[in-house]
């Protein structure tokens, strides 16, 4: 067996390409995961356009599963894990030692976004091998009724999309209006409807995408290219405006307007990935003048065992199907045409699967 294995890189901002690099070796608390399928995230795209600064060399992507290929010394002792058994992977895999993880923001795990490795700080897993730190604390066996598919799609769109739902505080019976029906935003629809939404309101402009954001559970729809999304959420509400309002499109025109459309006393939760401009604008009469109670609650794709084996189960038991979400298929061979289609949406992209076997 070669050593070495194929990888999808960051060549600097806006150049991409495959290179051949190492098998990397885990460490005593670490696994190696030999990649089966891997899904590409839009902020893929933002990491190559420069939104987090230059990389160079760095290997892409951050939602894949596969099979445990070697463990260290203490993540085998565990007794929890072995060699060859299908696992999902967090796109967010923190130590769960450091100051923020124990003060309960392991997301943030060393610092702000630390928990964010894979792209970021170490090579992600668009390859045909890819090194897990902490493995006891961030490998989720894949049940045997779902298949690797499935389990992707818990490593990065439903993690991230349901925490929108959880901490937009949406009562039951609530209201929730959520701007961009991308595939995050898609999930924080599921996730609303599953915290007790009592009306989902989308905003959306792409055919497609309004088809499925209905499926998915949206009431209304609301198409920005035909009418101002902040009239027509406030007329769907008698003026009051919306209970919370999640952005999940990374835009300062749409954060401004998630702020403008929320009932005092409401919340604002934002997963959405601002990757331009240095800041992000508040609407000040929309916020009160700072004294309309809003609160602003904003989060990074939470990891974990234990959230992915509960994200694992929501698809084993039919509370949410993902599978609508892949629009294309591709070998692992053609990952950089599927990129450069993710870059632009071509041809109705949503999600891509890419397959390693």
């Amino acid at each position: 067996m070669s050593d070495m294995m194929k990888c999808f890189v960051m060549h600097g901002i806006g150049k991409v390409g495959m290179v051949e690099k190492p098998i990397p070796r885990p460490g005593s608390s670490d696994a190696i995961i030999r990649t089966t399928a891997a899904l590409i995230c839009t902020s893929d795209t933002h990491t190559v356009a420069g939104a987090i600064g230059d990389r160079n060399g760095l290997t892409l992507g951050h939602e894949a599963v596969g099979v445990i290929h070697e463990l260290g010394e203490l993540a085998a002792a565990s007794g929890l894990f072995k060699i060859g058994q299908r696992v999902a992977v967090s796109a967010i895999t923190p130590c769960y030692a450091c100051d923020n993880c124990q003060r309960g923001f392991s997301s943030q795990c060393g610092g702000m976004l630390g928990g964010w490795k894979f792209a970021n700080v170490k090579d992600g897993s668009f390859a045909e091998y890819f090194h897990v730190n902490n493995a006891v604390a961030n490998l989720a066996p894949i049940p045997d009724g779902l298949t690797d598919e499935q389990a992707a799609y818990c490593c990065d769109m439903l993690s991230t999309g349901f925490v929108a739902a959880e901490f937009a505080n949406i009562p039951i019976g609530g209201s929730v209006a959520i701007f961009s029906q991308g595939p995050v935003g898609m999930m924080a629809t599921v996730g609303a409807r599953l915290r007790g939404a009592g009306l989902v309101i989308g905003v959306e402009s792409m055919p497609n995408r309004i088809a499925l954001a209905k499926k998915y559970g949206c009431d209304v729809i609301v198409d920005f290219t035909k009418e101002d999304p902040i009239e027509a959420i406030l007329k769907l509400t008698g003026g009051q405006g919306v209970d919370s309002a999640i952005e999940a499109l990374g835009s300062a025109k749409t954060f401004a307007a998630c702020v403008s459309v929320t009932r005092p006393g409401g919340t604002i939760s934002n997963i959405g990935y601002h990757g331009d401009g240095d800041s992000v604008p508040i609407p000040r009469e929309a916020w009160g003048v700072g004294m309309s109670d809003k609160t602003i609650r904003t989060a990074l794709c939470p990891g974990g065992s234990e959230r992915m084996s509960r994200l694992l189960r929501l698809i084993e038991t039919g509370r949410v199907d993902p599978l609508a979400l892949t629009t294309h298929r591709f070998a692992f061979t053609d990952i950089e045409k599927a990129f450069r289609m993710m870059q632009t949406k071509e041809d109705g992209m949503i999600k891509p699967l890419i397959s390693f076997v």
